[in-house]
Parts: C-alpha cells; sequence; structure tokens
C-alpha cells in the first residue's frame, strides 16, 4: 500500500480552488484555466478539510497533519480528499491561503491606522505576524509547506501571494498599482515571509521582525512618491 509520502512525490497536478479576487502579479506567466466553481455542498466539503487540517496542524504541527486523519476529522472518503488536495502540502498551503483571507476580512472590519502606506502596511503585516504568532504549530507546518511546495502546487502558491498582494493593497488603500510599486509589494511579501522563517526556527525575536518589516515597508513611501510626481 503506498505510503503517504509516495502519495505527495506522486502528485503532478494541482486542483483549483474558486477563483479569488484579481490581483496584478508578474507579467509574461502563463495562468492555467480557472476550475469550474465549486457547488454549495462542494465548498461546505472543502472548508471542513481545511479546518480539520488547521486542527490538526495547530496541534502537533506539520508531522501532525496526516491526510487519513484529515479524511477522518473532515468526515469525507480519502480518495475524495485527494481530489481537493493531491498531497498535504497542497492541504497545507491551500490552508494558508484561506488563513489569509480569514485575516484580510478582519482587516477590512478595522483598517490599519498609520499616516503613511509605509505605517499602514507595517501594522498590518505585524497584526498578520501576530495572529499567526498565536498559533505557532499551525504557522510553522503552513510555512513549511510553502517552503517545500514544488511546480505542481503553483495554483495554490499563487493564490497565498494573490491573498498577500491584496492585503498589503488595502493596506495601502491603493486599487491601481504601478509596476514599481508591484515590485515593491513582492520585495515586502518575501521579505515578511523571510521573517517569518527566522522567527519560526528562534534566529530572530519580535522586536528584530518588527524592525525588519517596518525597515522593507518605506519602500512604499518611496515609490507612492514616484508615483506622485
Amino acid at each position: 500500500m503506498p505510503t503517504e509520502a509516495n502519495r505527495d512525490k506522486a502528485a503532478r497536478a494541482a486542483t483549483t480552488d474558486k477563483a479569488g479576487k484579481a490581483a496584478a502579479t508578474g507579467a509574461g506567466t502563463a495562468r492555467p484555466a480557472p476550475a469550474s466553481p465549486l457547488t454549495e455542498r462542494q465548498e461546505a466539503r472543502r472548508r471542513r478539510i481545511l479546518r480539520a487540517c488547521a486542527q490538526l496542524a495547530g496541534r502537533g504541527g506539520f508531522d501532525a497533519v496526516q491526510m487519513r486523519e484529515v479524511a477522518e476529522s473532515s468526515q469525507v472518503a480519502l480518495g475524495t480528499l485527494y481530489r481537493y488536495f493531491p498531497s498535504k502540502i497542497h492541504l497545507l498551503v491551500a490552508t494558508m491561503q484561506d488563513q489569509l483571507e480569514t485575516l484580510h476580512g478582519t482587516l477590512r472590519k478595522k483598517p490599519p491606522a498609520g499616516d503613511t502606506p509605509a505605517e499602514r502596511v507595517a501594522e498590518t503585516l505585524m497584526r498578520a505576524f501576530r495572529a499567526l504568532q498565536r498559533e505557532p504549530h499551525l504557522a510553522d507546518a503552513m510555512v513549511r509547506a510553502l517552503t517545500f511546495a514544488d511546480r505542481s502546487v503553483s495554483p495554490e502558491v499563487d493564490q497565498v501571494s494573490r491573498q498577500t498582494t491584496m492585503i498589503i493593497l488595502d493596506a495601502m488603500e491603493l486599487t491601481d498599482p504601478t509596476p514599481e510599486q508591484l515590485s515593491a509589494v513582492r520585495v515586502i511579501e518575501h521579505t515578511w515571509h523571510s521573517t517569518l522563517i527566522t522567527w519560526l526556527s528562534g534566529r530572530a525575536s519580535i522586536a528584530q521582525v518588527k524592525i525588519d518589516i517596518e525597515t522593507v515597508c518605506r519602500l512604499m513611501d518611496l515609490t507612492a512618491a514616484d508615483g506622485h510626481r
């Protein structure tokens, strides 16, 4: 009987979820055609799977997420789970996108209060960081999955990137970003991801994370100034 690790290695194609709100990404990148929208029943099943994954990861981290246990906890057949998510890497990256989407909803209800784009983006990302800090095992599992993801997980990784981009652009109060601003957003995303990794590995304190995020977010003020010339 194939092990879960073998299933993960054998996965060659990612399932795409319902298309979210469009956000600008790198030009010239080929995108697969979006999958058909899920039915209400399928979406409810998918949400149960994501909740079960988050609960298992929250209790025991990356290694605690076993596909058979996720299937049992979410009350779906194991084969059905693999049709939604071909591997646990796909599942954990999709869980990260789902967590970011929930965070985005919270941020929209209570937007950041900074006077400049840099201050608002820094406040937003630190709030996101603190939300992940409350669930360190879950955060570690999701970040590890994102780090391990190969090309087969590109649709899910792209969704995480788009969701992060939308969070940052909302904090900037920007709806029509310039190419320079989008480039700055990508650098900020990379820095945020890196600070998560260094914090989770015990190589950075919260104070150091805050300094790094505030420093890179100053790019927003520079690109905003360029955009108004």
